[in-house]
């Protein structure tokens, strides 16, 4: 009896594995597709994120308020944020750290001046964010239920963003 379940938890690491190793693979390597890099209405603007729910996070007009760490204020302090601090726990600061990755480039997929194109771009970098939290989960979560629900989001995420980015392709075709 015990050898299926000796089993079945190196098999389990074995995938926990596999995912961080995917997500250290593309470290700082998220890329925009570059149909989603052209017609850009411009650089993003900060975004207001008070209808978000963040609450304390950002300022009452949805800003953020400068802090000592960033010395800056609204979503440039966000991104500049995406390393936590050295005492949190290591899935804190990697879950921070790739954040700061995606959520630039989701500003940036916003910003194009088509709505249907600037959906698409958005939502492959929010998909990859997700993507990316979920692999944290396999590495370092231990609840059976949040791991497997990791795995269902890595899997529906990753399909939709072959989705978007096939759509993408056809309008460049």
């Amino acid at each position: 009896m015990k050898t299926p379940i000796l089993f079945a938890s190196g098999l389990a690491a074995l995938i926990a594995m596999q995912g961080a190793a995917a997500a250290q693979s593309r470290d700082g390597d998220f890329q925009l597709p570059q149909s989603c890099l052209s017609n850009s209405a411009g650089a993003p603007m900060a975004m207001d994120h008070s209808a978000m729910g963040h609450g304390q996070m950002h300022g009452g007009d949805g800003s953020m308020p400068a802090t000592a760490e960033t010395g800056t204020a609204g979503h440039a302090g966000h991104a500049d944020s995406g390393t936590a601090q050295p005492e949190a726990p290591e899935h804190v600061r990697e879950n921070m750290r790739l954040m700061a990755i995606t959520m630039s480039a989701m500003e940036q997929g916003m910003a194009n001046e088509n709505a249907d194109i600037a959906f698409a771009c958005g939502m492959i970098a929010h998909h990859q964010a997700a993507i990316d939290m979920a692999e944290v989960q396999l590495r370092y979560g231990t609840d059976g239920k949040m791991r497997d629900l990791a795995q269902e989001i890595i899997e529906a995420q990753t399909g939709e963003i072959e989705t978007m980015k096939a759509w993408l392709q056809s309008r460049t075709d």
